[in-house]
């Protein structure tokens, strides 16, 4: 089944909701949960009401939008990403992905109905910038999320997720009644942009990918002594900042020891003035790497470097696992249609490359058979307003997904993609 999409189309939608959220030089203004994403969710419903398409939110605040099939084949295939974004993000990073979902529903509608239904979905709360937990609505639907794990995260302003989401109408506890999205689900499909140098440094314009790798997110706290920065001696203070700094750069060489990424993203202090030791300190920490023994060991050197930081300055330490993911190897099968499809739409052939961020396809790469597509990103950088991709790539991997979706599409109707994940 071959399926072209309107890459122009794709293109022009970009730019409206660009326009729309954040503008050109502002960066993208759609942080889950809150009033911006309520309104780009409104600009996609608007987008979703001009296709014969039912749409509904599940209960862990996840969209979706069902084309119908003609009732030949069982089951469904899904298409989608996220529309929420980081605090001045970039104007593809997840965007990419579902409007050119949007556009593969659209393109469908146009003609016979598919031989399976069609499903596209808006995953909730993707990143995590808000509260530290990515990937929130496709855990759920995975059955990965434990609403004891978050119910105390906290945003910059003191807001509870649990809070968060109650604000739109989604509850927390009962969030995992959504895991009956999957059922009968046959294939999902994701376009993004790689948000690294791979495709750049090798001149290629997309590419499959193999699958994404493992994390490990914890939040550490450091806890010691407030005291007056001018009267302290400084072999009596319970420096918990001074704690906190000598463990991070130990775990930065965790990273490099091991050829994965160790990533101190934040370190907060109190009582966070200037004539004070910091009486404690709370540090975001991110391990990421394609091989799960490897990301243990790291894990372990990491919490060891905090527990012998700590010693050093006379202070406690405590840990908080926040978030875990495994490494995720995508289905064999549609790795090479996705990579066929790409050499087909002009990408060059390439072997398929992982993915260091997490992506929902994380989390349902493990129950469903999943795919992703990655276009060049250039610069090489994202979680910026300056995250671009050239419009050659974009087009390229647009093309290539829709490809990937048709073949897909007719290996499910005719019984032939095997529904084990690989």
């Amino acid at each position: 089944m071959t399926l072209l999409l309107d890459a122009e189309r794709v293109l022009a939608d970009l730019r409206e909701l660009a326009a729309a959220s954040g503008g050109e030089h502002a960066g993208a203004k759609r942080l889950a949960w809150s009033a911006d994403w309520t309104a780009a969710r409104e600009w996609l419903l608007g987008k979703l009401q001009e296709l014969p398409v039912a749409v509904e939110r599940d209960e862990a605040g996840n969209l979706w939008a069902q084309l119908d099939g003609d009732g030949s084949a069982d089951g469904f295939v899904i298409v989608g990403s996220h529309i929420d974004a980081v605090p001045s993000g970039g104007w593809l990073d997840g965007c990419l992905g579902l409007l050119t979902a949007l556009e593969t529903v659209r393109t469908l509608a146009a003609g016979a109905a598919p031989p399976v239904t069609v499903k596209l979905v808006d995953w909730a709360d993707e990143e995590g910038a808000r509260f530290g937990r990515s990937l929130v609505g496709s855990s759920a639907v995975a059955g990965t999320l434990d609403p004891d794990d978050v119910r105390g995260l906290l945003d910059a302003d003191g807001t509870t997720l649990q809070e968060a989401m109650a604000s739109v109408g989604v509850d927390l506890d009962g969030a995992s009644a959504a895991t009956a999205r999957l059922d009968g689900a046959r294939a999902y499909l994701e376009l993004h942009i790689e948000q690294g140098p791979v495709l750049l440094d090798t001149g290629r314009l997309a590419s499959a990918v193999a699958g994404t790798v493992g994390d490990e997110r914890y939040l550490i706290t450091f806890s010691g002594q407030s005291a007056h920065a001018g009267s302290t001696p400084m072999r009596l203070r319970r420096d918990t900042l001074a704690a906190a700094a000598t463990a991070a750069l130990e775990i930065r060489e965790v990273g490099i020891r091991h050829d994965g990424v160790a990533t101190v993203g934040a370190i907060t202090s109190k009582p966070a003035v200037i004539t004070a030791v910091a009486g404690e300190s709370e540090m975001m920490l991110d391990l990421r790497h394609l091989d799960a023994d490897t990301l243990a060991t790291m894990l372990a050197e990491c919490l060891d470097a905090c527990e012998r930081a700590a010693a050093q300055f006379d202070c406690g330490v405590t840990q908080r696992r926040v978030f875990g993911a495994t490494p995720t190897p995508f289905h064999p099968k549609l790795v090479a249609l996705a990579r066929a499809a790409v050499a087909a739409a002009g990408g060059g052939d390439g072997d398929p490359i992982p993915s260091g961020p997490l992506h929902d396809a994380t989390e349902i790469g493990r129950l469903v058979p999943t795919v992703m597509l990655f276009a060049q990103s250039d610069p090489p950088i994202s979680h910026t307003e300056v995250e671009d991709s050239p419009t050659d790539a974009l087009r390229v991997a647009i093309e290539a997904y829709g490809r990937t979706v048709g073949e897909a599409i007719a290996l499910v109707a005719a019984g032939s993609l095997d529904e084990a994940v690989a």
